[in-house]
């Protein structure tokens, strides 16, 4: 199983992750395409640079031939006269930048439906767009929660500034086109000190990032400033990592994103380590892996947590709308069962599985948003086949294929749907006809070996 590993003594924020991916070998194409697909006259500039004695990848969004951020002044205080029914969302400063308040912004933002829009106007790949359009409705979610608004009156002033956009669509674009099965991610260090927002000066982190973090291992040290931003923490979120130390892992590639400033003895830096699972045997002390024995194979297990509730006075559209947000907020799945409760009601059980770290705010989430008077919380052991992708070429284009094995036998090679039905679209044909051109393509290759 493909891994891959965000190590964040430094924080972390949208460039320095669009960084570490360049770093760690990833296509600069697959970046430069998504940029072009958003069609926002934009381009990216990447550079190699020094953090404390440190080789790293440095990222820069450019508008029209210039820097981005400072065309939207993303390091000054919010414009001061903005339309009071258009709710200001919180500043967007690259982790690491000075707080110069020299300037001010004119933009009006844009809206989640702007921004979603947007996206899906664009030719990307539907998973692509689907990770990009989650991090900014997780994060439209924490800004409307701050200003006790629907989500749809929040705009976007600096988090829907060329720069953001591009950081979270290429972060979605580069994530999957590394084909990482799996991520995990060491606490956060959000740094300290005080930031100026839309409603004037908070501690570090600010309310969009505090909220984003929530149930997220975090801790301050080292450095006085603001070290992890709304789109990072939104990109976090999306990813939806396991956090604690690194897991047993055959490390094949080290990336390094560097922010905008070089402290002296700090590295500001983010580390991405890529490479494949380990089984646990070869390292004894690995915490998200268990180990057992059937026949003559060895099996990787994990334990999961499930998470459920039984209704019988729920409507079709909440529970729809509670599946939506569950996978949201970083469920592996979500599961609906009618069954049959007392005095002959029918009703649906909500199952979800889900990681430790995601379990309180899907708790919350249950409780919330449906009727429910409490929900059973347990923990699964799970077998797992190693799963990797394989990239294929039919006639329809390129098209992923997940591949299940055990002990380099495959079990279950299937094609990614949404690459299908992407593809059937772009061609005019049935989603079914791709399918069956991806199984063929990847086992005319498997037969060549």
């Amino acid at each position: 199983m493909r891994i891959a590993y965000l190590d964040c003594f430094a924080g972390i924020s949208g460039d320095m992750f669009l960084a570490a991916l360049l770093d760690s070998g990833l296509d600069p194409k697959v970046l430069h395409d998504a940029t072009l697909a958003l069609n926002l006259n934009a381009s990216l500039r990447t550079e190699k640079t020094d953090r404390s004695g440190i080789s790293a990848t440095r990222i820069l969004v450019l508008e029209a031939g210039k820097l981005a951020e400072a065309l939207h002044g993303h390091a000054t205080h919010q414009h001061h006269h903005e339309h009071h029914h258009h709710p200001k969302t919180q500043h967007l400063h690259k982790a690491g930048h000075s707080h110069d308040h020299d300037g001010h912004s004119h933009t009006h933002g844009r809206s989640l439906s702007v921004i979603r829009s947007l996206i899906q106007s664009t030719s990307l790949a539907e998973p692509v767009k689907q990770t990009a359009i989650r991090a900014f409705e997780l994060l439209g979610a924490s800004e409307a929660k701050i200003h006790n608004v629907d989500i749809e009156k929040i705009h976007f002033h600096e988090v829907g500034a060329v720069d953001a956009i591009i950081d979270i669509v290429c972060a979605s674009a580069g994530a999957h086109a590394l084909g990482i099965d799996k991520w995990f991610c060491s606490p956060l260090n959000v740094g300290g000190g005080m930031v100026d927002c839309a409603h004037g000066r908070f501690p570090v982190p600010a309310p969009a990032t505090a909220d984003l973090l929530r149930d997220i291992p975090t801790y301050s040290a080292d450095i006085q400033e603001e070290l992890v931003t709304p789109t990072g923490a939104a990109i976090i979120r999306a990813l939806a990592p396991t956090f604690g130390p690194q897991p047993a892992m055959r490390v094949q590639h080290i990336g390094y994103g560097a922010g905008s400033r070089n402290h002296k003895d700090f590295p500001n830096v983010l580390r991405l380590s890529i490479g494949e699972a380990s089984n646990p045997h070869e390292s004894p002390g690995a915490p998200s892996f268990a180990h057992a024995k059937g026949g003559n194979e060895d099996i990787s297990t994990t334990t999961v947590a499930v998470l459920e509730t039984a209704l019988d006075d729920i409507s079709p559209q909440i529970l729809a709308h509670v599946t939506e947000r569950a996978l949201a907020l970083g469920a592996l799945d979500v599961m609906s069962t009618a069954v049959q409760m007392k005095k002959g009601r029918l009703g649906t059980l909500i199952t979800i599985l889900a990681d430790d770290a995601q379990v309180p705010v899907l708790e919350d989430l249950l409780l919330r948003e449906t009727s429910t008077l409490g929900v059973r919380i347990h923990h699964e052991r799970r077998s797992c086949l190693d799963r990797t992708h394989i990239a294929v070429t039919t006639p329809y284009g390129e098209i992923r294929i997940k591949v299940g094995s055990r002990n380099s036998e495959v079990f279950n090679a299937a094609p990614e749907f949404e690459d299908c039905r992407a593809a059937a679209a772009q061609h005019n044909v049935p989603v079914k006809q791709v399918q069956q051109a991806a199984i063929a393509a990847y086992y005319a290759a498997a037969n060549n070996e």
